[in-house]
C-alpha cells in the first residue's frame, strides 16, 4: 500500500513539474512575440519532445521576433537540428489548427 501511495506521489510531482516547465516555455514564447494561443499550443508540443537543455537554449533567444517565421528563424540560428525540427513542426501544427 505504501509503495502504491509513493508511486502516486511521484507521478503527481512529475505532472506538476511538467506543467511548470510548460508554463515557463509558454511565457517565453509569448515574450518572444507569439500569440497566447500559439504559445500555449507550441509549449505543450515542445515540452513533450525537447530536453530541458534544449528548452533553456530557446529561453536565451533574443531579438525582434514579429512573427512565427521570425521565431523559427531564430531557433534555426541556435544550431540544434532536433530543436529546429520540433519547433518548426509545432509551429505548423499550431498555426494551422491541427494541434489545438
Amino acid at each position: 500500500m505504501r509503495i502504491g501511495l509513493a508511486a502516486l506521489a511521484v507521478l503527481a510531482l512529475a505532472g506538476c513539474v511538467d506543467r511548470m516547465v510548460e508554463s515557463r516555455v509558454e511565457s517565453t514564447l509569448v515574450e518572444a512575440g507569439l500569440s497566447d494561443q500559439d504559445a500555449g499550443c507550441m509549449a505543450r508540443l515542445m515540452v513533450e519532445e525537447l530536453t530541458i537543455a534544449q528548452l533553456r537554449k530557446l529561453k536565451a533567444l533574443k531579438g525582434d521576433m514579429q512573427s512565427m517565421d521570425d521565431y523559427v528563424e531564430a531557433v534555426r540560428r541556435v544550431g540544434d537540428a532536433e530543436t529546429l525540427a520540433v519547433t518548426a513542426s509545432a509551429a505548423v501544427l499550431c498555426t494551422t489548427g491541427l494541434a489545438r
